[in-house]
This record gives C-alpha cells, sequence and structure tokens, in this order.
C-alpha cells in the first residue's frame, strides 16, 4: 500500500499512535497518517507547535477554518481545503466556507476578514508583506503578539501541506460523498480526491 509517492512503513509505536487517533476520530487511517507514519513523532511534535498558537490566539474552529481554509486555497492545497472545508462549512454555512476558499469574505466579520488575508499574503509571498498589512490587523484589533502567533501558525500549516503535497498524499477517499456541492466546485485545484475507500 503507498502513501502517496512513498510506500507506507512498517508501524511503529508512534505511528501506529497516529493510526490508533486517526480510528477513534474519522472511523479509518487518513492518507495524511499513513504518509506521516516515517515520522510520527515529528507530527506530533509541529501539531503541538501549531496547538500552542491556537492557545495563544484563543483561536475557535470556525477561525482555524478561516485562516487554514483561506491558506490552503492559495497554496492551491486540496486536501486541507476539504478537510478545513467541511469543518468551517459545519461552523457556518456551504457558501461562507466555498467563498473563503475563493477568495471572497464577504460573509466574514472584520476581524476575521483581516485574518484570511493575512493568511493569504503569508501563503502566497511573505516578502511582499509591508508594514501597512501589519497594521491592518493592529486596526481590526490584534495585538503584536497576536499577529506573530498567527503567523506562526500560518507558516506552520504551510509546512505540513507543503511535504503533503510535494510526497503525493491525496485527500481522502471520504470527501467526495461527504463534501457540500458547493465546496467540491470551489477545490478545483491540487490533487485529486482518492477514488478507493481507505482500509482501516
Amino acid at each position: 500500500m503507498s502513501a502517496g509517492f512513498l510506500e507506507v512503513p512498517e508501524a511503529n509505536a508512534e505511528a501506529q499512535g497516529l493510526f490508533d487517533h486517526d480510528i477513534a476520530e474519522f472511523g479509518y487511517v487518513t492518507n495524511g497518517s499513513r504518509l506521516w507514519a516515517y515520522q510520527a513523532a515529528t507530527h506530533d511534535r509541529l501539531f503541538d507547535l501549531m496547538q500552542q498558537q491556537i492557545t495563544a490566539l484563543g483561536l475557535t474552529t470556525r477561525l482555524r477554518g478561516i485562516l487554514v481554509t483561506a491558506c490552503a486555497s492559495t497554496l492551491g492545497d486540496s486536501y486541507c481545503s476539504l478537510a478545513w472545508g467541511n469543518k468551517l462549512a459545519a461552523e457556518s454555512d456551504p457558501r461562507t466556507a466555498a467563498g473563503v476558499i475563493r477568495g471572497d469574505d464577504s460573509q466574514l466579520t472584520a476581524r476575521e476578514r483581516a485574518l484570511a488575508g493575512w493568511a493569504r499574503k503569508v501563503a502566497r509571498d511573505a516578502n511582499h508583506i509591508s508594514e501597512a498589512d501589519t497594521q491592518a490587523l493592529r486596526d481590526v484589533g490584534y495585538s503584536d503578539a497576536e499577529i506573530f502567533a498567527v503567523t506562526t501558525f500560518v507558516a506552520l500549516r504551510i509546512a505540513y501541506a507543503t511535504i503533503n503535497d510535494a510526497l503525493g498524499a491525496r485527500p481522502d477517499a471520504i470527501y467526495r460523498s461527504s463534501t457540500p456541492e458547493a465546496l467540491l466546485d470551489a477545490i478545483s485545484y491540487g490533487r485529486p480526491i482518492a477514488e478507493e475507500p481507505p482500509v482501516p
């Protein structure tokens, strides 16, 4: 069995922990976890770092959904767009989630729009971010410490998505039937959804 472009490694205790977590949460082992079984401890440390930023910012599931889908769609990453687009749709509605994926933030609050715009700028070309862009976050109430935390969170998500994309991890087959049509229509980029259902 493959994990993207690689063969699924023999599971050690750390990798089995990833698989067991997936089965408990989703009912199957995700394609992402099959790939990250090569360095399950690195996966866990990466997500621990993300959790530090989530805690520092007090990020709700909705705000994480906005940040991740804005970032992932800018990168052209279909896997995270599907995973977090579905979560954002559950926290709002499919139209709002599809809008963020397409770059239409009209259904968001001013603070949410600022976060979505920032995530896209970081993902698109961080060297072209200016002091004025940073000030736009301050203007809607974000402190410098929060700006640092949100930037770190987005950068860590970029790292995670880049590894998945570079090594060919495809979105899990379940997304084909579980994703609202508005999201499927909006996510016309990245790797296609896997054809075969995952095997627990």
